[in-house]
């Protein structure tokens, strides 16, 4: 077979589910992650001759994972947990160059009880379907003592809707057109949005076990070790640019969506914004006498589904 060359490998374990409890008397927080754990490195006689001894099992990937959730002191950050995670791995195995660290963190907020919305200390509300996304490569190509790491966040699945306020006109009229020009109309959109950070040196463990993981001191504010601040604001600004913009379309919103994202986090080198156009539709009532088609009188819609306009773009800092 000297036709063929094995030209790129990866593998690993998907879809471990982890949920923490991390208890601090009656008070608790919890995380639920969907964790992926694919690696690079010198594995490529495991494909061609059959040879095992290269493999880490992904089961033990599955079973570092869990260890590393009960040890680790950054598990309430995906950020730090990724990082772990895969500085843990590739400094454990001399032969594994890259680990790549996908985490997806389920939303779990406090209940709050009564008028005065006390917080309860150990119960909690899924109140939304959107997830939190990061994307961690710890590399060691350099060396075991010079680890280096690109991490992206990001947020998945944001569903919005804004009954007024936005409009759509002066575009492109031919033959092919339409599309009617409205003033105000109902805008939705499932956001999709990915923030990647500058690149960053990481500290490499020096235990037997290779189990510590330092985070340095003195750290920026608005990069990665800032994280959890950072995804804070990434969702309050793209969910205030949504509401408070008087929209002339998806695309002149979404942009000011990352020049708000990129201002106020120095250590964001991106974001990327997908927005799917999910559309309503106004009933057209005129068989019964009834305007219900002019954005005015307008309030009776079909959601669909499909087709949609899909609107993506990549802000970066200069």
């Amino acid at each position: 077979m000297s036709e063929s060359v094995l030209t790129n490998t990866r593998y690993g374990k998907d879809l471990v589910r982890v949920f923490r409890v991390v208890r601090d008397g009656e008070f608790h927080q919890v995380v639920e992650y969907n964790v992926s754990v694919l690696l690079e490195g010198d594995i490529e006689t495991s494909y061609t001759f059959a040879d095992n001894s290269v493999v880490v099992a992904t089961d033990s990937m599955k079973n570092i994972t869990y260890y590393l959730a009960k040890i680790s002191p950054h598990i309430l950050s995906p950020e730090r947990f990724a990082l772990h995670l895969g500085t843990h791995i590739v400094s454990r195995y001399a032969h594994i160059h890259r680990a790549f660290i996908t985490l997806e963190r389920l939303r779990w907020s406090r209940i709050a009880l009564g008028a005065n919305d006390h917080p309860h200390p150990h119960s909690f509300i899924r109140d939304g379907n959107d997830r939190q996304t990061v994307e961690v490569e710890v590399d060691a190509s350099a060396g075991k003592d010079k680890l280096s790491a690109k991490v992206t966040s990001g947020i998945t699945d944001l569903l919005v809707l804004k009954s007024g306020g936005s409009a759509f006109h002066g575009f492109i009229h031919d033959e092919y057109t339409t599309l009617r020009e409205v003033d105000d109309r109902v805008l939705s959109t499932s956001v999709d949005l990915t923030y990647t950070f500058a690149p960053l040196s990481l500290i490499s463990p020096t235990d037997d076990k290779k189990l510590d993981f330092i985070v340095p001191e003195g750290f920026a504010l608005g990069g990665v070790w800032d994280a959890v601040n950072v995804a804070t604001r990434v969702r309050t600004a793209t969910l205030d640019i949504f509401a408070l913009d008087s929209s002339a379309s998806v695309q002149a919103t979404l942009f000011k969506m990352g020049q708000r994202v990129i201002a106020e986090n120095a250590g964001v080198a991106s974001v990327t914004y997908k927005l799917p156009n999910k559309h309503y539709i106004p009933v057209d009532m005129k068989y019964i006498g009834v305007d219900n088609t002019t954005p005015a009188n307008a309030e009776v819609f079909v959601p669909v589904s499909a087709p949609s306009g899909l609107i993506s773009a990549t802000i970066s800092r200069k």
